[in-house]
């Protein structure tokens, strides 16, 4: 993947004859994206480039969303890009709130328990509708363990996101225990 890129969502697929897709959003406020003028639509492999396509407009529809991109005029447009990641540099993004993170700066945190229990890294988050969850795995192989962490305030104490300038890594604090 291209790096300072962060991957919003995916693109599932058409949504009517004039172009409009249906989102896979990955997080809860996918809206305050509507304000980006621009979108990058790629794949993960590696080496393939990232296209931008400008943003016409972007709507809720019943619990999801659904966009129509610049130049996507048709329903053979709309499904050609079908599976496609929807991704924006960093410092294209809205800033978050203090309490509020996009899944890319919780990938690779450590997550540590109350008692100072080391739990793993986060490797990847599902959106459960509910709410998050964090999946969390330590060790390699066989002996790897994969724990499916709510990302709820009853579970997560604290988040202390890596710090890129130093390259440091952060920390999740949880309420869990180790043989949960």
């Amino acid at each position: 993947m291209a790096r300072g890129m962060i991957v919003l969502g995916r693109v599932a697929g058409p949504s009517g004859l004039q172009g409009w897709v249906r989102l896979n959003a990955y997080g809860d406020d996918f809206g305050a994206l509507g304000t980006m003028p621009q979108w990058w639509l790629g794949a993960l492999a590696e080496g393939e480039e990232w296209m931008p396509y400008g943003l016409e407009n972007l709507k809720r529809q019943g619990k999801g969303w659904i966009v129509k991109f610049a130049g996507v005029d048709d329903r053979n447009a709309s499904e050609s890009i079908a599976g496609r990641y929807i991704a924006a540099p960093r410092q294209a993004l809205p800033k978050t709130a203090e309490d509020e993170f996009y899944w890319a700066d919780l990938v690779g945190l450590e997550v540590v328990n109350t008692q100072g229990q080391r739990l793993g890294k986060v490797t990847k988050l599902l959106s459960s509708g509910a709410h998050e969850v964090l999946c969390v795995c330590d060790g390699e192989g066989e002996k790897m363990q994969q724990r499916l962490l709510p990302f709820v305030a009853q579970v997560v104490k604290s988040v202390d996101t890596a710090d890129g300038a130093t390259g440091a890594s952060g920390t999740i604090r949880v309420e869990w225990g180790v043989d949960w």
